[in-house]
């Protein structure tokens, strides 16, 4: 069995002797004086015999409150100096940088991800930048690393000097000659100047018409502190001229902006939109409007996108997608990840610790976090408990909710689990964090030994006898036994392998023993109030069973 140490408990071991000495002294007044002298060589007890027995008798006294010993407090703490590494689950959450400097856990921003319909997705996240998806392999790139991001931790910073330009492969939405279906592209913008010309997408080609050679061109630049979409000769069939869709947000540089443009090849819509507003709509359809026949998209020979070759600024999250920019897809976006527009999720992040192994029947008194709850933000605490963590699940055994700081009852066991929920505020713009997590909790105390335990060999038997244990916490009393010293792990006992539980008694014979053998015993009291509390072992003892008398110590 496990013996969870404690140094109080060490220290009221050590009181035992001193308590059966004051026993002594008081019951025989006589006894302890011959006693005493016999001890001078060690305890210098030059006074009189009265003062001699009035010390006894505060011995005593001082040894039995001592040995009614309560509970004791113990405490463990998640985060803070110690880290974050007692964490199961972090489910939207990352770290940053807490109070006094600790690392805390703060939630994740609303980062893209990608799905079986993502064409491209370049997060920016670390260098060197790559596609996500593998579809587009970048051909060249100028742009740098930057941590002021929109998303994430990481941004591209372009200075205008060329971009990064990416090749589509076979299959791949702009790789891929041949009509195409519905399709968005979106990133986010953090221009540092606006100016006019600045170039953020560029795509150029060409496809043959009959014996005619026609180039296309998909754009978007900066005109007057607004984004401009324009698309040449994309449209199949169509002979208007450009289709060309232009913001009416102004831009403001400094400041991160979400851009999406998307064509649907149901009804030929083409919307671009801002921060998940709608800027500007077009119709490639015969009429011009939601009616009417539509012109689709078809692209000519593969060639690279280039991505801010003419821009100073951060661009962060570039996504492609195939498929439609629909209200359902809004509607979905939390769970999918696909067009929320907050930095944060409404639905937070969640953490959980490991369970938390302590003392079999250990009680949780409180939970205290350090954190920081800017305005509209929440954490929301939760603890479990139990004896056996092979049967939890996400939902059992239930979670409770605590405040922080506040007394707890009712919740005992083995092991202890915590977990928190982060909350942004409603626009989804700052972050709850959490920097340290203390746990406060009660330890049944250990129960003393009996003082001694004598052994008496018999005819294939011993039989053990002790005197009570001292400590009042003491239910009753396990009886290891075995052939070796220090090793208890006899099974030949008619009353069961070792340890064998003797109750409330004083003694306990075994039998079946082999005469012959020698065998080692100890006893452990074990608490009132669970039977798996089991305190230290006493002093060993042995006895070798045989026919013709007793042998033991």
């Amino acid at each position: 069995m496990c013996f969870p140490y404690n140094k109080k408990i060490t220290i009221l071991s050590a009181l035992r002797p001193v308590r059966a000495l004051a026993a002594l002294c008081t019951l025989h007044p006589v006894r302890a004086s011959a006693l005493s002298s016999a001890l001078r060589p060690v305890h210098v007890f030059f006074v009189s015999r009265t003062l001699r027995f009035r010390a006894c008798l505060l011995l005593y006294a001082l040894s039995a409150v001592l040995c009614i010993r309560p509970a004791f407090a113990d405490s463990m703490t998640i985060g803070g100096s110690e880290g974050w590494s007692k964490l199961s689950l972090r489910r939207g959450v990352t770290e940053g940088t807490g109070r006094f400097g600790y690392p805390c856990i703060e939630l994740a921003t609303d980062s893209r991800v990608q799905d079986a319909m993502t064409d491209t997705l370049f997060d920016f996240e670390e260098k060197p930048f790559a596609d996500k998806t593998g579809h587009y392999i970048v051909t060249k790139n100028a742009l740098l690393l930057s941590g002021k991001s929109a998303m994430g931790k990481g941004a591209a910073l372009s200075r205008g000097t060329g971009g990064i330009s990416l090749r589509g492969k076979a299959g791949s939405l702009f790789g891929t000659e041949g009509p195409a279906p519905s399709f968005y592209i979106e990133f986010w913008l953090l221009p540092a100047v606006a100016e006019n010309g600045e170039v953020v997408f560029n795509w150029r080609s060409s496809r043959s018409i009959g014996r005619s050679i026609v180039y296309q061109m998909i754009t978007a630049s900066f005109y007057q502190n607004h984004l401009s979409w324009t698309f040449s000769n994309i449209f199949d069939g169509y002979d208007k001229g450009d289709v060309t869709l232009t913001g009416i947000t102004t831009l403001i540089p400094g400041k991160w902006a979400h851009h999406s443009i998307a064509f649907d090849e149901e009804n030929g819509c083409i919307e671009y939109r801002v921060n998940g507003g709608l800027e500007a709509i077009a119709y490639v359809t015969s009429t011009g409007r939601a009616s009417g026949s539509v012109y689709p998209v078809y692209f000519g020979v593969p060639a690279d996108i280039e991505l801010c070759r003419k821009y100073t600024g951060s661009i962060d999250d570039f996504r492609i997608q195939k498929g439609t920019y629909n209200d359902a897809m809004l509607q979905k976006s939390e769970d999918a990840s696909a067009l929320g527009y907050a930095k944060y999720r409404a639905s937070g992040g969640r953490i959980e610790t490991q369970p938390l192994l302590t003392s079999v029947a250990s009680s949780l008194n409180s939970v205290t976090a350090v954190m920081s709850e800017p305005d509209q933000t929440a954490v929301r605490l939760y603890v479990r408990s139990g004896d056996n963590i092979f049967g939890w699940t996400d939902s059992y055994p239930a979670w409770r909710p605590v405040r922080s700081g506040e007394r707890i009852s009712g919740v005992n066991g083995l092991y202890f689990q915590i977990a928190a929920d982060l909350y942004p505020d409603g626009n989804g713009s700052r972050t709850p964090s959490l920097t340290q997590i203390d746990i406060d909790y009660t330890v049944p105390p250990l129960p003393l030994p009996p003082f001694t335990v004598k052994a008496a060999s018999g005819d294939g038997s011993v039989t053990l006898s002790w005197a009570h244990s001292v400590d009042e916490n003491a239910g009753g009393y396990y009886v290891y036994y075995g052939t070796r010293p220090g090793e208890y792990l006899g099974r030949v006992a008619r009353e069961g392998s070792s340890p064998v539980d003797a109750g409330f008694s004083q003694s306990l014979t075994l039998t079946n023993l082999k005469n012959g053998t020698i065998y080692y015993f100890a006893v452990a009291s074990y608490s009132k109030l669970d039977r798996r509390i089991v305190g230290p072992l006493s002093r060993e003892t042995y006895a070798r069973p045989a026919s013709d008398g007793d042998y033991g110590k």
